[in-house]
């Protein structure tokens, strides 16, 4: 599977889940939309990306075109989907959507990545109210640990959850859907990041009835960076504004998201090629591929540094975070100087602090195998022995 992508075949990459990796194939036909833009840009711009102005040579704009394709590989109505740049701008959008006063409270987790934490940190303290954020079990033995802790969690004063669908730190799924129901039955409403999930596990967002749902499309699912989305139940639609104020500002929930500031459109309009490449392919084969690589990675490096994996395979999806020998160093700057010296021997994988230790978070792509894995376990070992 390598050929398909543009990728130093020199280089373990195992990082494939921080900023994405689009196949060639995408890239070939975002190459083509912007070959095409530049011969008319106007038109293209102006007309075609979102119907600002009248096109009656075309019935549905580029964007809604694109919304279209994609929606059903997550399970979704167009209508209540839109592109975002990433998954950091669809939740702002929420966050700066929900209505706040003093003394509300915003819940988030300790998986929890670190630009929604702070983003619910502006968007709180601009209003007077607070961010709490909640200490998760860890390691995990039983999905309803996470529940429960959240749910547990809730007051009379929490206006919002939020929280991961496969997390940054651990790598793991979390339940959504039983958290969202758990939430529910207190009365607060809930917004997923779901960052790593499409492409990388088998996703139907209405399904998991969440409230709002903010993912990228430029990681596991294969589009050009940068690309997500955000849903958002109907009831939601009407309160929800771009977090840049723009020329669909109050008209509605498509138009408040396709009819904003000139950018270029293509990464949007390619993406869905990067989920035709993944139905090609088979989509089921390719998360089996990803999610035994993953637990293989889990083992091999375990056992080879000694160290221990504590978390139910049914929460692994593509990636997997291992914990360090302890040798190596516990804080952020120990990580971030490892990360560099694996770069001498051509591996680039994720490492970072948590909870007093360092962890590598593989992550387990079709252009993987298991010699990846080896390598990268033989690489921390020689300097574990040297430690």
């Amino acid at each position: 599977m390598r050929e398909h992508w543009l990728l130093d075949r020199d280089v373990v990459y195992l990082n494939h889940g921080t900023v994405g990796a689009p196949p060639r194939r995408v890239l070939a036909r975002q190459q083509a939309l912007r070959d095409e833009m530049e011969r008319q840009p106007s038109r293209f711009i102006l007309r075609e990306l979102s119907g600002e102005q009248p096109m009656p040579w075309r019935h549905t704009s580029r964007l809604r075109e694109a919304i279209g394709r994609i929606a059903p590989f997550v399970g979704a109505r167009p209508d209540d989907l839109v592109f975002v740049p990433n998954v950091t701008t669809g939740i702002n959008a929420v966050l700066r959507s929900v209505p706040l006063t003093p003394g509300d409270e915003v819940v988030i987790t300790d998986f929890g990545y670190g630009a929604v934490a702070l983003a619910a940190g502006v968007v709180t303290r601009e209003r007077g109210a607070t961010v709490r954020t909640v200490e998760m079990p860890y390691p995990l033995r039983d999905p309803g640990d996470v529940v429960d802790t959240i749910v547990n969690a809730l007051t009379s004063r929490t206006r919002l959850v939020v929280v991961d669908h496969v997390t940054a730190h651990t790598a793991l799924v979390l339940p959504v859907a039983r958290i969202a129901a758990g939430c529910h039955a207190r009365g607060v409403p809930v917004l997923v990041d779901g960052a790593h999930a499409p492409g990388s596990i088998a996703l139907d967002i209405p399904a998991l009835d969440a409230d709002w749902y903010a993912a990228n499309l430029h990681k596991w699912a294969h589009a050009p960076r940068s690309c997500g989305i955000l849903w958002a139940k109907p009831e939601h639609h009407a309160a929800l504004r771009h977090p840049v104020v723009s020329w669909g500002s109050g008209r509605g929930f498509l138009a408040e998201f396709d009819r904003h500031a000139t950018s270029d459109p293509t990464a949007c309009l390619a993406a869905p090629e990067g989920i035709a490449l993944l139905a090609e392919w088979g989509f089921a084969s390719v998360l089996d591929y990803m999610h035994g690589l993953a637990l293989e990675a889990g083992r091999v490096l375990t056992e080879r540094w000694g160290t221990a994996l504590h978390a139910p395979h049914g929460m692994i999806g593509a990636m997997v975070t291992v914990p360090l020998p302890d040798c190596l160093g516990a804080t952020a700057e120990d990580a971030q100087r490892l990360r560099l010296e694996l770069l001498d021997d051509r591996i680039e994988v994720q490492m970072h602090a948590w909870r007093g230790r360092i962890w590598a978070r593989v992550s387990a792509q079709v252009y993987n195998d298991r010699a990846d894995i080896l390598r990268l376990a033989d690489a921390v070992h020689r300097r574990a022995t040297n430690a």
